[in-house]
């Protein structure tokens, strides 16, 4: 099992989670609000407090998925997200090592 987490953009989740739920098989997604800047800011900021908000509006979706549906999730966010502008996000996948569903109280686990 794997996570995968990305940061974009909020005007793609929309279509986003239109095309992640008509995947066979998609497991569902979480989604928060975040900020952030890049490291390499184009805008150079001119004040302390133009400097402390120098941050973007983003997503976070975080799914947990088997092995083999991880690529091509990450391909579909990847398409969605991509406007090809500074600032389209990340995406990033990690081993998981359990997964407990609480309410059906099973867990799982990576082979």
């Amino acid at each position: 099992m794997k996570e995968i987490k990305a940061v974009i953009r909020p005007n793609k989740l929309s279509r986003l989670r239109e095309a992640l739920r008509a995947f066979p098989g998609f497991p569902g997604m979480t989604i928060s609000k975040a900020e952030g800047c890049g490291a390499t800011a184009r805008h150079v900021p001119h004040s302390i407090k133009e400097e402390l908000t120098d941050f973007t509006d983003k997503v976070r979706i975080e799914i947990i998925a088997p092995d083999e549906m991880v690529d091509e999730l990450v391909g579909h966010i990847v398409n969605v997200a991509t406007t090809g502008q500074t600032g389209d996000g990340l995406v990033w996948v990690t081993d998981v090592q359990k997964a407990f569903f609480i309410r059906r109280n099973q867990g799982g686990g990576a082979e």
